[in-house]
């Protein structure tokens, strides 16, 4: 009776962890789309809905602790509190990110905007696709998906460099006054700052999924690709 009243609690872990990653989610949708559409309502609604992450947060932590110090969970169950544990950290600094965009949204929206960016539009397609991938992982408990969020690593560093080439060449563009230079380098710098806060959403992404990847095999695969590709690990 014990034991079903543990895995019932378990159980609650693993939705309240769901439903901070569906919230999570739909606020880096919102941030995106707040940016892509320069909404000023919606960069202001994501930066005032926060609160409610980092409180399910805490929640996390209270039941997750809870279930540690009576419990004295072994194996995959422990695994599977503390894997919970630190995907919702990992949930609440996405949901960080989220608010940074939509701050420096709404300061761009104040100026004109600086013209297409071809780079940030793959970069913000990649971030959404790593961040799909990690929820849809843990949802499913498939380290399979989890494994492919940190292939696509590459790909959203990759952008986020084209990015950054991109607005030094437009910041370095010859501008017709003083004032104007000024103004164009401001905005580009805060699109950049942007770009990297995509960029960590995919890193932040990639966590997860080796969170997840733990939990199901009870295998550490954060440094595995630099042991495979270091030559010195197999002498």
């Amino acid at each position: 009776m014990e034991r079903l009243h543990f895995h019932e609690e378990l159980e609650q872990l693993k939705l309240t962890v769901l439903n901070m990653a569906a919230l999570t989610q739909q606020a880096f949708e919102n941030a995106i789309r707040a940016y892509a559409h320069r909404d000023v309502d919606l960069a202001q609604k994501i930066i005032d809905g926060d609160k409610k992450i980092n409180q399910i947060e805490l929640e996390v932590d209270k039941q997750s602790l809870r279930l540690l110090a009576l419990e004295q969970p072994m194996a995959r169950d422990l695994r599977m509190i503390m894997g919970n544990m630190k995907i919702s950290n990992e949930l609440e600094r996405i949901a960080d990110q989220a608010v940074n965009i939509s701050e420096r949204t709404i300061f761009l929206c104040q100026y004109p905007p600086l013209g297409e960016i071809g780079a940030m539009d793959r970069l913000i397609d990649i971030s959404r696709q790593m961040l799909k991938k990690a929820v849809s992982s843990m949802r499913d408990m498939d380290a399979r998906t989890a494994k492919d969020v940190r292939n696509m690593d590459d790909q959203a560093d990759e952008a986020t460099l084209q990015v950054l080439k991109s607005l030094i060449e437009h910041m370095v563009a010859d501008a017709p006054a003083i004032d104007s230079r000024r103004l164009k380098t401001r905005r580009s710098i805060q699109t950049i700052i942007i770009s990297r806060c995509l960029e960590r959403v995919g890193d932040l992404s990639t966590n997860i999924g080796e969170h997840v990847a733990f939990i199901v095999e009870g295998i550490n695969i954060k440094h595995q690709k630099l042991r495979e590709e270091d030559p010195e690990s197999s002498q």
